[in-house]
């Protein structure tokens, strides 16, 4: 029981986190650059691998399928920790999966983001390692 409810809390966390970054992206202006030059410039260029988007046209992207990885994740596990415990705790890899996601994460957030999402994977991914340790 206490794995499945560790389960559901780090899946939930990454759910919330990839939902709230999602609405920050498409529908405020939370991930606009201080400085207007910056949003302009990015808006008047692009990247060197192509000239059919602009890098500010990228970032918007990025921030949004980077929001939609975190959302298919909670969307796969929190199913499975509901309805499916007995097969997640019984497989191995499905087990160390979260992990594995959640480690990444924390240190992508560690070293390049701030200290929300930082909180939030970190949180994650002791729920992570606590079920995977209860289930042992």
């Amino acid at each position: 029981m206490l794995s499945q409810i560790l389960l559901i809390i780090g899946s939930v966390i990454f759910g919330l986190l990839g939902c709230i970054h999602l609405i920050y992206t498409l529908y405020t202006d939370k991930f606009n650059a201080y400085s207007s030059e910056v949003t302009e410039a990015m808006k008047g260029t692009s990247p060197v691998i192509t000239k059919q988007t602009t890098m500010w046209q990228a970032w918007v992207g990025f921030n949004a399928s980077h929001s939609l990885g975190l959302i298919t994740f909670a969307f796969i596990y929190l199913p499975l920790a509901c309805l499916h415990i007995s097969f997640l705790k019984t497989n191995l890899w499905l087990m160390c999966v979260p992990i594995l996601v959640s480690g990444a994460y924390l240190l992508l957030a560690k070293k390049y983001w701030f200290k929300v999402p930082f909180l939030g994977f970190f949180i994650s991914t002791f729920c992570f390692i606590g079920a995977f340790i209860v289930n042992s």
